[in-house]
Order: structure tokens, then C-alpha cells, then sequence
């Protein structure tokens, strides 16, 4: 009996298809998002922000008292805010409270943002202590203050040794003050928001090089960490400026302008224009002024630090 052997020919495996890669659709592609996306908020922004501009900035040519028919002269409310010395003097109250806003919450929110956005102990507990103030509006945090330093059962009449006779709204210098620290106090928990965050994108590469090269914390922060919170620090700075310019609720709730006019800032001069000496022709060419005066600061900075020209190295990475 002959046995036949026979080699078992392998069967041939499944062909590898070569794998396409789908064609790039406009969802997958990598880029700026279309026009579209935009159009809601551009409806939202136009509705409530373009028309009452344009109505105010119309208004601000015209005499109104909120009940009789507006009437059209020209620019004499323009004239007459020229000529107004409290109007003058608003313009430089505003101005100085802007500049103190500045010069306080600056250094005070960048040194916070940046301990806030290390590693010690406690520090989300302490963090979250220091961020109640940002959870308040400005109306509650004036009426606290304004509770707090009153003269007659604040805090003052129970240290007469450090505030005299406890009057800090009876005098233009002691009432800035005030207002002053209220505005820090409210405000500089935002701004370390923005500090934090922009701190702990710093690449701690840059952190490790300098430890090799002998270099202390002072020189890490002046050197490494002051230098790579520039864009944050020209955005919380016009954050502040206009923020300062549109300040209402402070001084309403505080000092109500006072002592006499010593605190009347420009947006509570619009205030007492308009709603209640009824000149609403006045508080509109007031309320343009300071949208106009905003606008051209805001510009003068970014132009002046060249934010306009900065670039992302990140932009358009999925």
C-alpha cells in the first residue's frame, strides 16, 4: 500500500488593504470656527449693547425730561458740561480712583495669583476663604462696608484711638480712601483668578533650568514669572481701567457723592443728572463721554504694549 504524502499548500491569508485616510471634512478640520457660530452673540450684542449706544449717543443732542417730547439742540448739553465745574471735577475724581484701583490691586492680585497657583499647604482651603468677596456683588459688599464704618456703631466708634472721631465719610481724603479699599477688597479675588491661571502655565521647564543655574525664588519670579504674566497683567490692567471709569454702585451706596460733591465721580454725576434732576439729555452725553473715554484708554494700552501684536504659539492645535 503506497501512501501518497502531500504538502499541505498554507492558505493564503486575507490581503492587508491599504488603510486611506478619510478625507478631511469641515468637521474634522483644524481651524477658527465658522462665522455662524458667532451670529447669536452678534445679535445679542447688537440688540442690547449697538442700540442702546446709539440711542444714548442720540439723546445726548437733545433736552428730555422723561415726560414731554425730546427736543433737538444741538450740542448745548455738550456746552454746558464744559462749563460745569462739578463736571470738571468728576472727570479728575474718576481718574484718581481709576489710578489707585491700579496701583493697589496690581501687585496684590499677581503676588496672590501666584502663591495661589503653588503647591502648599492648605492652599485651596485658604484660596477658597479668599474668593468669597468675588461671590458678593458690589451692592452687598457697599452696604457691609458701610455698616462696618459707621461712625456711630462700626468698627470706628469701637477704636476711636486709630480713627479719631470715626467719621471717614466726612472728609474727601478719608472718603477716596475708603472707596479705595473697598474697590481692592471686592475686585483683587478676580484678578487672581486671571493671575493663577496665567502662573500655572508658566512651563516648569523654565523653573528647572534656572534652579540649575543657581537662581533663587526673587530672581525665578522677576526673571521667569513677572516676564510670561505679561499678556494676563495688560488684560487685568484694562479690565481695571474701564471697571474704574464705570464705577456706580460704590459710591452710591457709600458716600452718595459726598461730603458735598468730594466724592461725585463721573458715572454718579450721569446718575444725578438724569434720574434726579431729570436732565436726561445731560447723563447721555455724560454716559457717551465715558464709553468714548474707555475705548480710547483701552486702545492707548494695547497699542502701547504691543498686545496687539501678540500671537499664541498654541493657536489652531487640536
Amino acid at each position: 500500500m503506497t501512501t501518497h504524502l502531500t504538502s499541505a499548500r498554507p492558505a493564503a491569508g486575507p490581503r492587508k488593504e491599504s488603510r486611506r485616510r478619510p478625507p478631511a471634512s469641515s468637521a474634522t478640520t483644524v481651524g477658527r470656527p465658522g462665522f455662524g457660530w458667532a451670529v447669536p452673540a452678534a445679535v445679542f450684542f447688537f440688540l442690547f449693547a449697538i442700540v442702546p449706544l446709539i440711542m444714548v449717543a442720540v439723546l445726548s443732542f437733545m433736552t428730555w425730561d422723561g415726560i414731554s417730547s425730546p427736543e433737538f439742540v444741538g450740542t448745548d448739553n455738550w456746552s454746558r458740561l464744559m462749563d460745569d465745574p462739578v463736571m470738571l471735577k468728576s472727570i479728575w475724581l474718576t481718574l484718581l480712583l481709576t489710578a489707585l484701583g491700579v496701583v493697589l490691586q496690581t501687585p496684590l492680585s499677581i503676588l496672590l495669583g501666584v502663591w495661589a497657583a503653588g503647591h502648599q499647604r492648605n492652599r485651596a482651603i485658604l484660596s477658597v476663604i479668599y474668593f468669597i468677596p468675588l461671590l458678593l456683588s458690589a451692592t452687598a459688599v457697599s452696604v457691609l462696608w458701610r455698616a462696618l464704618l459707621d461712625p456711630n456703631f462700626g468698627i470706628p466708634a469701637e477704636a476711636s484711638w486709630l480713627f479719631g472721631d470715626g467719621n471717614l465719610f466726612g472728609e474727601q481724603t478719608t472718603a477716596i480712601g475708603v472707596l479705595a479699599f473697598v474697590s481692592t477688597w471686592q475686585f483683587t479675588p478676580f484678578h487672581t483668578l486671571i493671575y493663577q491661571g496665567a502662573a500655572r502655565a508658566v512651563p516648569q521647564v523654565l523653573y528647572q533650568a534656572a534652579e540649575i543655574d543657581g537662581a533663587g525664588r526673587y530672581r525665578q519670579f522677576f526673571h521667569i514669572t513677572l516676564p510670561q504674566l505679561r499678556t494676563s497683567m495688560i488684560t487685568s490692567m484694562i479690565m481695571m481701567i474701564v471697571g474704574g471709569l464705570t464705577t456706580f454702585e460704590t459710591v452710591l451706596i457709600l458716600t452718595q457723592g459726598g461730603p458735598g460733591t468730594d466724592t461725585t465721580i463721573s458715572a454718579y454725576y450721569m446718575y444725578d443728572k438724569a434720574f434726579k434732576s431729570f436732565d436726561y439729555g445731560i447723563g447721555s452725553a455724560i454716559a457717551l463721554a465715558l464709553v468714548v473715554a474707555a475705548t480710547i484708554i483701552s486702545l492707548v494700552v494695547v497699542r502701547v504694549s504691543g498686545y496687539d501684536k501678540m500671537r499664541s504659539s498654541m493657536e489652531g492645535v487640536s
